[in-house]
């Protein structure tokens, strides 16, 4: 069910957008983005379905191509099955229920992300109702990094537990398992990152990267905490209620952007259908501190607001504040934890923003054009790092790393483009890094500062082989044209049974040519956004456009706009959300020459 790939197509000259979407054009957008345009699809696979033909070329291009597949994907049942099925996971399952059997100590290491955090959570309790005694660790982002670490593997060990338990890392933690073996430990690695060439001699390691049938299709680790859960009920004969970790396991997986494909997209339906009836005091108390409503659960409210709130707790202080918040055990405790997030992410926010400014300092023309960037910075915030680097990646169009300087080192974030897979650009250049890890889309680094000048030098020719310049501009993918005054009621109930989205799945995008701009204003504490009413035959629309006002249509003018359907905030309208926009032209998208 991968989308599939698109392939670049000339850029549209003497036609309007209407007609380059039947061509399958390439057109520009505002502000240097471009706006792949999808072309004809032969829908024959699908004739003589009940529903529209636009839902036909989606599915086909999500690559759905037999009615059956497609029912089963519109159709799925409110909960999944079974969850998925991981090599060595039985060997971890037993040394599991051999410490619940026997009350043991087990070390719980997490990530401090939400994935790792939600992940950490799901162990804990299930621990916990079956008998051990779990001991949560979620190290500190900047004192100690990614991953298990000498010392905290002795203070576990000095607290009495025999078991450690890795969570969202610990694939390549040679040296840190061979330690925890020389003091005793056993160790079982639940993890979804890369595989190094050699990995740690744990009793078993429970990573689909390193299950070929899972290709493509890997659940993050909170889906594992999930699947052990299951599993580990099921062998001890106790009765388990899968809802308050399906919720904690749908957060993660949307805010880790693992693909949501397969068992993992079952797990994410059934995931926000349990979050939208959530009893968990943590959860209702961080919704409520952001003005959210749990009730009406999307992905959205999942990426968008609860997720950046727990975050900001590993970026701004310590993630054990998340996970406190997630285990706590009523509203009284919750809500103090809750409004302390609320703080810590607007604190975020406002490090970002100062952040960002400073950062339009650091690259000069000539690195703007590298096919990767790399900025480092003392005045750049720890906590802002991953959220300036998806910025840069979505206003360059290509891979990004963002490096906050202190004391003679770096800890770097780094997010990445649909076919370049980070991860792997860093293991090809292990040796410069004090220590590395992350998948596709994201990772991070710590480094000398030092070999700063080696790491742009060699990480840059490196990208340079690999990507080409069709890659390396900002571009919306659309997937269909869709005039404002074709939509009806019936479509976008058929829209809404391709949910939930996220990687691999992505949310319908379109184009709808010469709109009506109504009304314009700008929107946001720095005025950067638009706020729209779009008009198009008798259908009037309410819109958003983030990030889009130095790009705006006047009232009263006619635009061309890419757009995807989303709630607003508080859940009760649908509005548009326009991804671009640009004056409508009658003909000539793109002036001779452009890309």
């Amino acid at each position: 069910m991968e989308r599939r790939p698109a392939v670049a197509r000339p850029v549209a000259r003497q036609v309007s957008v209407a007609q380059a979407a039947d061509q399958g054009r390439v057109v520009r957008g505002s502000g240097g983005r471009l706006w792949r345009l999808p072309g004809a699809i032969d829908l024959s696979p699908l004739d003589g379905a009940p529903w529209p033909r636009l839902l036909s070329r989606l599915l086909l291009q999500r690559g759905v191509d037999s009615r059956e597949e497609a029912r089963a994907l519109l159709d799925a049942p409110a909960r999944p099955a079974r969850p998925a099925d991981l090599s060595q996971i039985e060997i971890a399952v037993a040394r599991l229920a051999r410490a619940c059997e026997a009350g043991e100590r087990v070390a719980v290491f997490g990530d401090f992300d939400v994935d790792g955090v939600t992940a950490t959570a799901i162990l804990v309790e299930t621990l916990t109702a079956l008998g051990a005694r779990p001991l949560p660790y979620l190290p500190h982002r900047i004192r100690e990094g990614h991953g298990p670490n000498a010392q905290a593997i002795r203070e576990l060990s000095r607290r009495g537990a025999r078991l450690l338990v890795t969570a969202d890392c610990g694939t390549s933690a040679v040296d840190e398992v061979a330690q925890a073996g020389a003091l005793g430990m056993e160790t079982v690695i639940l993890d979804h990152h890369a595989a190094p060439p050699e990995l740690p001699a744990a009793l078993a390691i429970v990573n689909p990267r390193l299950d070929e049938e899972l290709r493509g299709a890997e659940p993050a680790a909170c889906g594992i905490a999930y699947a052990v859960s299951h599993r580990l009920h099921e062998r001890l004969g106790a009765p388990y209620d899968p809802e308050p970790h399906l919720e904690l396991a749908a957060l993660g997986t949307i805010c880790d952007l693992a693909p949501v494909l397969g068992a993992n997209r079952d797990l994410v339906r059934a995931g926000l259908a349990a979050l939208g009836r959530s009893a968990r005091p943590g959860l209702r108390a961080l919704a409520a501190a952001a003005g959210a409503s749990l009730e009406d659960a999307s992905a959205d409210l999942c990426g968008w607001v609860l997720g950046p709130r727990l975050n900001a707790a590993g970026r701004m202080e310590h993630a054990q504040i998340a996970l406190d918040l997630l285990l706590a055990p009523d509203a009284q405790a919750a809500e103090p934890l809750a409004r302390r997030l609320e703080e810590l992410n607007a604190r975020r926010r406002e490090e970002t923003e100062a952040s960002r400014e400073h950062l339009g300092e650091l690259l000069r023309e000539d690195e703007r054009s590298a096919p990767l960037l790399i900025a480092a910075s003392p005045a750049i915030a720890a906590g802002a790092a991953g959220p300036l680097a998806s910025r840069l990646v979505d206003e360059h169009g290509r891979p990004a790393i963002v490096i906050p300087l202190s004391d003679g080192a770096g800890r770097a974030s780094c997010r990445s483009i649909p076919g370049f897979d980070i991860t792997e650009l860093l293991g090809r250049h292990a040796d410069l890094f004090l220590g590395y890890g992350g998948h596709r889309a994201a990772a991070g680094f710590s480094i000398e500062e030092r070999r700063l000048p080696e790491l742009r030098r060699r990480l840059v020719a490196d990208a340079a082989e690999r990507l080409d310049a069709a890659m390396l501009h900002p571009t919306i993918e659309v997937d269909a044209g869709l005039p404002l005054d074709d939509v009806s009621p019936e479509l976008l109930r058929w829209l809404t049974r391709l949910a939930p989205h996220g990687v691999g799945n992505p949310v319908p995008t379109f184009v709808a040519p010469g709109v009506l701009i109504a009304s314009a204003r700008t929107v946001g504490r720095a005025g950067s956004h638009l706020r729209l009413t779009a008009r198009a035959g008798g259908s009037s629309w309410r819109a958003i456009a983030f990030e889009r006002a130095e790009h705006g249509v006047p009232a009263g003018a006619r635009a061309d706009l890419v757009y995807r359907f989303r709630r607003d905030r508080r859940g009760d309208e649908l509005e548009l959300e326009v991804l671009d926009l640009r004056p409508s032209r009658g003909g000539g998208d793109a002036p001779p020459g452009a890309p």
